[in-house]
């Protein structure tokens, strides 16, 4: 995948592989609990039909323009394609990504026995049996500038960015505890074209191929859940461009660079350190970087929290 126009293939797969897990989800496989039955009655009844949860939204100037940000349309030549290890493992003292390298460019996904893509390994998240692994290469790629510039993505920093509060809705989806949200079917989005939740606002739109949506920004989104082992808690991420989750303060999506959409996947059973019935953090942070698409979907088993966002710089009133 060599720029997001080219993509088209790769989205129609991805919703495709997604389409597949959800209608897994309703029969009752890893992504749900069994007990489905053929009577049309709900066995998930008792579950909320909506989640709203709220994250913060910064907007970015693109670096072609003045005062723009050198992460924002990156050059093609650059660096496009899935990068992992863009960031640490764990999330810094202020509770946001930090730098760890410019990226490595993956050529083959981590796969889960189920077929679902994942993480590459880490300490606290190693292969099991069934998986299969993945590729990528030993050359740093240049997926971003530096790593001052990148500290600025997921901050209110004056000159650089504005932001604001935007609420997202996950819904359960009919007879089963996956909840998702989806910028294909939401309200306020599948007239939109994708995932743009600040046209007309803040810097205002971008401009070029897409005159009447606002590219280049970031989306972060905190909430909470309680970790129900054996219950087979699933969260999946498809989307674009860089997208981290990090659970309890640990990375377990690493999906950094500029791309068309793809996915990855975390079973929270895989997580050795968890404590049946405990609550934890589960934050997303997300970056649209580039025209000429943008695609967020969540879709998930756990019944998340909604979290109160930091204050924003309320430049948007």
């Amino acid at each position: 995948m060599n720029t997001k126009r080219n993509s088209a293939l790769n989205r129609r797969m991805s919703v495709a592989f997604m389409a597949g897990g959800l209608a897994a989800a309703v029969s009752g496989s890893a992504w749900a609990q069994k007990g489905s039955d053929n009577s049309g009655s709900d066995p998930y009844k008792d579950l909320p039909a909506t989640l709203a949860l709220k994250g913060v939204v910064r907007d970015f100037i693109e670096k072609s323009k003045a005062g723009g940000h050198p992460d924002f349309e990156l050059d093609p030549r650059a660096g496009f394609g899935h990068f992992m290890n863009m960031t640490k493992d764990a999330l810094d003292k202020d509770g946001k990504p930090e730098f760890a390298s410019t990226g490595y460019k993956v050529s083959k996904e981590w796969k889960d026995s189920a077929g679902r893509q994942i993480m590459q390994p880490r300490p606290y998240f190693s292969l099991v049996r069934g998986d299969s692994a993945g590729a990528a290469s030993s050359d740093m790629g240049g997926a971003c500038t530096s790593a001052e510039k990148f500290s600025q993505w997921y901050r209110d920093v004056p000159g650089v960015n504005v932001s604001k509060v935007v609420e997202i809705t996950l819904v359960r989806q009919a007879n089963s505890n996956v909840y998702s949200f989806n910028d294909k079917d939401d309200e306020t989005y599948k007239n939109r074209n994708g995932f743009f939740p600040i046209n007309g606002e803040l810097f205002g739109n971008s401009g070029g191929s897409s005159p009447n949506q606002n590219f280049h920004f970031t989306y972060e989104l905190e909430t909470e859940f309680v970790f129900e082992q054996g219950k087979k808690q699933v969260f999946t991420f498809t989307g674009d461009d860089d997208v981290w989750v990090f659970i309890d303060g640990k990375m377990v999506i690493d999906l950094g660079g500029v791309h068309g959409a793809t996915s990855q996947s975390v079973e929270l059973d895989r997580l050795g350190w968890l404590v049946n019935g405990h609550s934890y953090s589960l934050k997303v942070f997300q970056a649209e970087r580039h025209r000429t698409q943008s695609n967020f979907r969540i879709d998930t088993t756990m019944v998340l929290k909604s979290v109160e966002p930091p204050a924003t710089t309320a430049l948007f009133d």
